[in-house]
């Protein structure tokens, strides 16, 4: 299929330029100060997804939320039907001054895109969008497509699940395809077959009604600040277990022999360390690095905060502290569950010289997906197609919150066929993407295609 890297040849600069013109849109769905932004990302998708050649593309607005976008390319009913899954939105760009070049001008160096978004997923997704085009313009497309494109999924993806129930048979297909994970390398290809799940909680811990002068009231009125830190440490123990009752009672202990299929993918800590930046590594004691982002729970402080922040001083006893945390859950955690036995635990521990308030802001459950379904065949010979060597199946510790709910309401299994790295930064600054892995993605889906329409007329 020479035909695929002639195409992606001669139209590697218009795929860039294109892609950047997703990029410089700012749609960061956590702040309503975006709206607008959201709906231009939402309109620049649709336009892309005509270009690709979809015959039927809309916009659907959602209640309260950020539009979804739907397009379509349906060639003969008869044939198989693939759903690609996307999202436009970005996280913040947050803390500014740590980026190396402005995060919605993309720019290319070293031979990667620098932006917010270039992975995360304005990239990836994009491949997509590309690879259909190359079909459709080749006459090569073997079955039909179905895009979902949504704004939300850095917030919950809240409207999704009932837009899928809505539109449960404009959405019927075979496998739901998602490029929205890494990969180990290109050298060494790699399929995400697992999502941890996720609770993530806000808390608020208040001492006096007001601020109060530090020096006056300092020693006879408790700090929210310092209480807050003291509750936080509390959380987990010196071996890194959490210590909320009930945390750990559904979480399915992996087989001797699993760890051991997990342990076969290459892992070099010190150049993991080196990328990091780090000198030790920390965790749960008795897991390795890689079991304890794959297969175990966590629990972590995303954000802190409260009195005087700003530059230079102002002494101050603060009347309010807060906290942003997060729970990576592994299959079998209910994140309801989990985020009640958060709540109850915070408050059972809270000293009775402060009041404190817990909010679930969003959450999702742990996805595994199984190595034998014709999805997960169709990948894996893509990818050893184009990439020379058969990808390992990995788990992965990130979460997306959509995905069980997909196969769910939906009925059909997710396949994670992800290009980004681990070293692309996303949700950091100077987030990135390798152009090399971009363009392989391109190259690999239409093989993906290619041999899902295939083994599905044999079975």
């Amino acid at each position: 299929m020479d035909y695929i890297k002639q195409y992606i040849d001669e139209h590697r600069d218009r795929f860039i330029q294109e892609l950047f013109g997703l990029i410089r849109i700012p749609s960061i769905s956590s702040s309503a100060d975006y709206k607008d932004d959201m709906v231009r990302a939402a309109e620049y998708w649709r336009k892309m997804l005509r270009e690709a050649g979809c015959n039927r593309i809309e916009i659907f607005p959602t209640e309260g939320g950020n539009p979804i976008v739907y397009g379509e390319k349906i060639i003969d009913l008869a044939l198989p039907t693939v759903l690609v899954y996307g999202h436009y939105d970005v996280m913040p760009v947050d803390p500014i001054e740590l980026w190396t070049s402005q995060p919605f001008k993309p720019e290319v160096r070293d031979g990667k895109i620098y932006a917010r978004g270039a992975d995360d997923d304005k990239g990836q997704s994009f491949m997509h969008a590309k690879a259909l085009e190359l079909m459709v313009r080749t006459n090569t497309l073997p079955c039909n497509v179905k895009f979902m494109i949504e704004g939300e999924e850095e917030v919950g993806s809240a409207t999704i699940g009932p837009f899928c129930t809505n539109y449960k048979e404009m959405l019927k297909s075979d496998v739901i395809l998602v490029s929205d994970t890494s990969m180990i390398s290109l050298k060494n290809p790699s399929i995400t077959v697992g999502l941890r799940g996720l609770a993530y909680m806000q808390v608020e811990v208040t001492g006096p009604a007001s601020d109060l002068h530090s020096g006056i009231f300092g020693g006879a009125v408790a700090n929210p600040v310092n209480a807050l830190t003291k509750l936080i440490a509390s959380l987990t123990d010196d071996q890194g277990r959490i210590t909320i009752p009930g945390f750990y009672d559904d979480v399915i202990q992996i087989s001797v022999e699993e760890r051991a299929e997990m342990a076969k993918a290459p892992f070099d800590e010190e150049v993991y360390k080196k990328n990091l930046g780090v000198n030790s590594l920390y965790g749960e004691a008795g897991y390795t690095t890689k079991e304890r982002t794959g297969i175990r729970p966590t629990l972590d402080v995303n954000g802190i905060w409260g009195g005087y922040i700003a530059e230079g001083t102002k002494t101050v006893l603060p009347s309010k502290a807060y906290a942003k945390i997060s729970m990576r859950l592994v299959p079998n955690q209910d994140y309801v569950k989990i985020g009640e036995l958060f709540e109850a635990h915070f408050k059972a521990i809270a000293p009775d010289y402060v009041k404190v308030k817990v909010e679930a802001l969003h959450g999702g459950t742990a996805y595994v997906s199984p190595i034998d379904t014709i999805g997960y065949l169709a990948a894996s010979k893509a990818m050893e197609t184009t990439m020379g060597k058969k990808p390992i199946p990995v788990r992965s510790g990130g979460s997306i919150p959509i995905i069980p709910q997909f196969e769910e309401i939906l009925g059909v299994k997710t396949i994670l066929m992800g290009f980004g790295l681990e070293s692309d930064a996303n949700h950091s600054p100077n987030e990135n993407f390798p152009l090399e892995n971009f363009f392989k993605g391109v190259e690999t889906i239409p093989y993906f295609y290619k041999y899902f329409t295939e083994m599905s007329k044999k079975d």
